[in-house]
């Protein structure tokens, strides 16, 4: 029976288990981070260290590089991932999408760790292709030690901090992360949507990395738009062993906390708040489409 099963082309063994989904996430996400942290490291230390620029964020450039360059970072690992699980590559997707019913809750933490082990691995990359420029960056700048204030330039490659204009306050960058994530997981829905206008020529994917630079244009500056638990998280605990410190936890005014819970927040939101003023109106008039064309 194994045999007539693979010979027509049937999944076999582990792989058309739900194992097969975490693996995906996990190399979604790292692919997500790589080339996220990737282009961090590139605006932060890469370009000024190689003499390739000057001073870093001069003018709007050095974020729109950052910006553009994590659209293409989510592009890139919704493809990787995409035909597997539709590409979480994060825990507030994954979250939105058990609340909407669309996935079982038993696969929500592993997803978590998967994701969160993805990002971890995705920044191990960075700094294993980086840590000379990031070095170079920290003795130019007389940095000596990467847990000190000073500190927090290079690590941002890896993870986000609130504005200075925030104050102490986390209040605000949390409400940032509400609504950067809101924007996201509503996007995400209308993306998808087939019954709303829909995506097609399997353009979702580059469509959801144009909602992520719309964010980060709009709404990054306060908080480093991390909407994504495990985008800061994996990344913040890779750089607090490689000696980021304080810096990495708790963070700036003990703000590790904040993209986590923030992000989740943000996403449960745009579940009812799409289904609400979109997903219903939609699935009603498709039904009395549905009536008249019967009658």
């Amino acid at each position: 029976m194994m045999a007539a099963s693979a010979r027509l082309g049937q999944k076999t063994g582990w792989r058309a288990t739900a194992w097969g989904e975490y693996l995906a996430e996990f190399l979604g996400t790292f692919v997500l981070l790589a080339f996220g942290d990737g282009v961090v490291a590139v605006a932060v230390a890469g370009l000024t260290m190689s003499g390739r620029t000057l001073v870093i964020f001069q003018g709007a450039g050095g974020w729109l590089l950052i910006t553009w360059g994590w659209a293409m970072a989510v592009v890139m690992g919704v493809y990787v991932a995409g035909g597997i699980t539709g590409a979480h590559l994060n825990p507030a997707v994954t979250f939105a999408l058990a609340l909407r019913g669309d996935i079982p809750w038993r696969k929500v933490l592993p997803y978590w760790v998967s994701q969160v082990a993805g990002a971890f691995a995705g920044a191990a990359l960075v700094y294993l292709d980086y840590h000379q420029a990031i070095n170079a960056w920290n003795t130019a700048h007389h940095v000596v030690s990467r847990s000190s204030p000073e500190g927090l330039t290079t690590f941002s490659i890896f993870a986000t901090f609130p504005a200075s204009y925030f104050g102490t306050s986390l209040l605000g960058p949390f409400i940032d992360q509400v609504i950067g994530t809101f924007f996201l997981l509503l996007f995400i829905f209308a993306i998808t949507d087939s019954k709303n206008l829909g995506v097609r020529s399997n353009l979702g994917p580059f469509i959801v990395g144009m909602a992520v630079a719309a964010i980060g244009m709009s709404y990054g500056t306060g908080a480093g738009y991390a909407i994504n638990p495990a985008r800061d998280f994996g990344p913040r605990l890779f750089a607090w062993l490689e000696g980021w410190g304080a810096n990495a936890f708790p963070g700036l005014n003990g703000y590790w906390w904040v993209p986590i819970l923030g992000p989740l927040v943000g996403g449960a939101i745009a579940v009812y708040v799409y289904r609400w003023f979109i997903a219903e109106t939609l699935e009603a008039r498709g039904q009395a489409a549905k009536s008249e064309e019967e009658a």
